[in-house]
């Protein structure tokens, strides 16, 4: 990349949690930064607050004052090829990059500790980042959540070699990465919009990890040909044999507890105050790579028990004898089975309350009964409509139809967003009347966050 007489860096799509970071990074470098989003956002009120200049409207008047020629413009996919912005920028002869092609040029230039998969990889290297950052060795991270102990998705430390980053699987994004070392969650399918089967969605994965140099790290039981691989391939798991893993996990007032078994070492007893079960797994992939790069026990065991978790990744807003509210990030089937697995370890004795905002009606087809699945564990189940994103509607693919297929056992409707707040309080008193303590759960990647302060007020009166 040639950043020679370029002072001004616009992003289409800026709003996004991977471009708010990139434009976060080129705003501290001291380089003019300005970009397009099509709503007001918290991440784009951030933004603006930190200097940065967003546009909503699709007049194209701040991108007809920027000189092409001092100019690089970076585009996220998710923006499509007809958005005005776009269409000017690219009939005016500007410099158009990938945010992909944009982060693997910034962090090639460092050793690249990369966590990819469909699952589990925004709060393993949001952990893992967190771990680096408290020691010695340091690094810098482009993370795709807001972590809550810095309240930033962007860490820059000029001192360190090291860049932790998520390893993005949408439209083969990760591939412009060049991984020193790398975690591998999982592999379910996702995206078939753009993979189109489930087999080539594998091979994209299967080639990004061969693009790992040093070593790599992968959920048991994933199949990765290690004859491809130039890097060293090591397993990690929760309860069972690997290479690193988890014993002896359980709940202690709240706190996750285990014992890591690291090759030849057991680390007893570290400590996770963040406490879905699920995060036990990401626990283990971030101390993986951690223990493999030579950090002490103690630098371990700080960042574990100092970790805060990230932002709608199974934040506990509300947490009484009665009621406690969770929101969470979960978006695809497995991801919804893991977080209300994860609420029925936590409080066995409780009902079950889970609203869900289904995001894509391409992933709500592709995935439609695993979505029912996953929803017929909750006690009553409240759906909005579908968050459409960057889609046209599928005839035929709304809630209404998501909601014929959920268990009949499971009290469920389709509501608007606007009654949200309503429904959740009728369904919560109704519970308690009887002598029911209940968790309520929001749960889908669209915008069903931004009532999270209205319910979070609603349910605090049950405090």
């Amino acid at each position: 990349m040639e950043f020679s007489g370029v002072n001004t860096i616009y992003f289409l799509g800026i709003g996004g949690i991977g471009m708010s970071a990139l434009a976060r990074y080129f705003s501290a470098k001291g380089y003019r930064v300005c970009g397009y989003d099509r709503t007001v956002s918290i991440l784009t009120t951030k933004l603006q607050e930190e200097g940065v200049i967003v546009e909503y409207d699709n007049d194209c008047s701040l991108v007809q004052e920027l000189d092409r020629t001092q100019t690089l413009v970076v585009r996220t996919p998710a923006v499509p090829d007809d958005q005005p912005q776009y269409v000017w920028l690219r009939e005016h002869g500007f410099r158009i990059m990938k945010r992909a092609e944009v982060l693997g040029w910034l962090t090639g230039m460092a050793k690249s500790l990369c966590v990819a998969g469909t699952h589990g990889k925004t709060t393993t290297s949001t952990l893992l980042a967190h771990i680096m950052h408290g020691s010695q060795m340091g690094c810098s991270a482009f993370l795709g959540g807001i972590s809550n102990n810095y309240q930033t998705n962007l860490l820059i430390d000029t001192n360190s070699e090291f860049v932790v980053t998520e390893a993005d699987e949408y439209d083969r994004s990760f591939h412009h990465l060049s991984p020193y070392m790398s975690v591998i969650t999982s592999m379910d399918a996702d995206h078939l919009d753009i993979y189109g089967t489930e087999e080539s969605y594998h091979q994209s994965f299967e080639h990004y990890a061969s693009l790992v140099t040093h070593a790599l790290v992968i959920k048991k039981g994933l199949n990765i040909d290690a004859d491809r691989l130039s890097a060293k391939l090591y397993t990690y798991a929760v309860e069972d044999e690997a290479d690193f893993s988890a014993r002896n996990v359980h709940y202690d007032n709240g706190v996750i507890v285990f014992d890591f078994h690291a090759l030849d070492t057991v680390l007893p007893d570290m400590r996770l105050h963040v406490p879905a079960w699920v995060n036990v797994e990401n626990s283990v992939a971030a101390l993986s790579i951690a223990y493999l790069l030579g950090l002490s026990e103690q630098e371990l065991r700080t960042g574990m028990a100092t970790f805060a978790g990230v932002y709608r990744r199974f934040n506990m807003h509300v947490n009484s004898q009665t009621v406690s509210y969770i929101d969470d990030y979960a978006h695809h089937p497995e991801e919804l089975i893991a977080s209300i697995q994860s609420v029925k370890k936590l409080f066995p004795l409780r009902k079950i309350l889970v609203a869900f905002q289904p995001h894509l009606y391409s992933r709500t087809h592709d995935f439609a009964p695993g979505f029912a699945q996953a929803l017929s564990l909750a006690d009553s189940v409240l759906l909005l409509p579908i968050y459409p994103a960057r889609e046209l509607p599928i005839a035929g693919v709304t809630s209404q139809w998501l909601l014929s297929l959920i268990s009949a056992e499971t009290m469920s409707r389709v509501v608007e967003k606007t009654e949200l707040v309503e429904h959740i309080s009728s369904i919560v008193s109704n519970w308690i009347s009887i002598g029911e303590s209940v968790v309520v759960m929001t749960l889908g990647a669209g915008d069903i966050d931004r009532l999270v302060n209205d319910i979070k007020q609603n349910l605090n009166m049950y405090e």
